[in-house]
Parts: structure tokens; sequence; C-alpha cells
């Protein structure tokens, strides 16, 4: 399970399989992640923000990751690239915010 802060506020709860990317995930249930670079590390469309207290139970991010995220509008300490997410039993119910500057795919 994903628990998905929408821009708006509300909560989207979905169900996710292990191994799926987080990205892969936001983007079956419709949510505004655009993840254009199809895995090349090449952008930072897919940045989300991790509940601290989630935050440190993912593998750390490698220096690839860290390079795109220095190009991400509104980074924070606690984003990262949903795309570098694997989850796993131990993620179950993790929490993610989508950020304010993320691409709507509804306009």
């Amino acid at each position: 399970m994903v628990n998905f802060t929408r821009r708006d506020g509300t909560v989207l709860s979905v169900e996710a399989g292990e191994d799926e990317s987080l990205l892969t995930v936001a983007q079956n249930a419709g949510l505004p992640l655009e993840g254009t670079c199809e895995g090349q590390m090449a952008c930072s469309t897919c940045h989300v923000y991790v509940a601290r207290e989630w935050f440190e139970k993912l593998e750390p991010p490698r220096e690839e990751e860290e390079d795109m995220l220095d190009l991400a509008a509104a980074a924070r300490a606690n984003s990262r690239l949903s795309c570098q997410i694997e989850l796993t039993a131990e993620l179950d119910g993790i929490a993610i915010t989508i950020p304010p500057t993320s691409y709507d795919q509804s306009r």
C-alpha cells in the first residue's frame, strides 16, 4: 500500500506489489508524475516528497539521483525520485506527497 497526498491535500491509498517502482504505482493511479527519462536518470520529473518517518527506511540515493534532485523544482531534504524507489514489504504503507510543481496531466 502507498499513501499519496495529492496537491489538494486529499490522500489516495493505492495497492502496490513488491518490486514495483513508486513511479509505476503513481502513474497507474493517475497521479501527476511524468517520469519521462525512461529510467535513464536524465530528468527529475518524477520527484516526490517522502514522509520523514519513511525516508530513513529507504536505501540512500545514488550519486546520479542526488545530481538529478539538484535540478528538481521545489526539492526538499526529503525529496527522492519515484523511479528509484522499489517497493518492498518494509515499505508497505509508505507516505508520499506529490510536489506542487509536478506535471499536471489534467490541463
